[in-house]
């Protein structure tokens, strides 16, 4: 009998980590390439919770088959965590206020967003660009970022540097985010959009999304009788569905579809 309890016993002990929730600051890596910086997490019938903060208000549910491992997470110091303040404003109110500021379509933004980071605010690339616009650390500097995981401060540094491409690029849409991808030092190297996969797959993506997002809008304008025309001559900032769609045409050709996205 001492025998088989010890056996249950030792089995227990073995069992014990598994079925509670771990805990301690970690990264999540992902199949996709990103890492989500959690600081515990929770198995649920095929998903895996992973907490953001010491709470249980604040987490990302992630198919549990989509997660490669988890790594520790260096420690990060108070100041380079979102503040109350940053979490507070949702990415709607951050999207519309860097679009207010810089002059670009929010839409574009948005779209942008969803190719970098699938709107995680956490995310961490494989190549170690962070946040929702996925900043690289150089850039994120540059543009005076301090702390890329905020999603105010992120989204502005992002679309401020979309800017400065579009501006640039003379407005080529498909310029603009081969070099946020890919880096413009490959864009003049290639004279365009570099002949990398993944960019190419990114640029389609990102413009196919807009373009729908602009369709959608003004179907919704048709709909209303007394809706204003939309300005034909603003830039890809606040471009409209014809437009953009010129440039989609232009690139459907060479482009695939799908959600990986690098930064080299």
């Amino acid at each position: 009998m001492f025998n088989v309890r010890s056996q249950l016993a030792t089995i227990l002990l073995v069992l014990l980590p598994l079925t509670l929730p771990a805990c301690a600051s970690e990264f999540a890596i992902l199949r996709n390439g990103f890492s989500v910086r959690h600081d515990h997490r929770e198995l649920r019938n095929g998903t895996t919770r992973l907490y953001l903060d010491s709470g249980n208000d604040s987490f990302v549910d992630v198919p549990t088959a989509e997660i490669v491992g988890f790594e520790p997470a260096p420690f990060e110091p108070p100041s380079a965590r979102p503040s109350a303040t940053s979490k507070s404003m949702n990415l709607e109110e951050a999207v519309s206020a860097a679009s207010e500021r810089n002059q670009i379509d929010p839409d574009l933004i948005t779209s942008v967003i969803h190719a970098e980071s699938g709107f995680n605010s956490r995310a961490v690339s494989t190549k170690g660009a962070r946040g929702l616009m996925q900043l690289m650390p150089n850039t994120a500097t540059q543009l005076g970022v301090s702390n890329a995981f905020d999603p105010a401060s992120n989204v502005d540094g992002g679309t401020r540097y979309l800017r400065q491409l579009l501006l640039f690029y003379n407005d080529d849409m498909a310029k603009a985010l081969a070099a946020y991808n890919a880096g413009p030092q490959r864009v003049a190297r290639y004279n365009g959009i570099p002949p990398y996969h993944e960019t190419h797959v990114y640029v389609a993506r990102v413009i196919r999304e807009f373009n729908r997002k602009k369709t959608v809008e003004m179907q919704k304008a048709k709909s209303r009788p007394q809706a204003a025309a939309e300005d034909s001559s603003a830039p890809a900032l606040k471009r409209s569905a014809r437009e953009a769609k010129k440039v989609h045409l232009k690139q459907s050709a060479m482009v695939g579809a799908g959600p990986t996205a690098v930064h080299q």
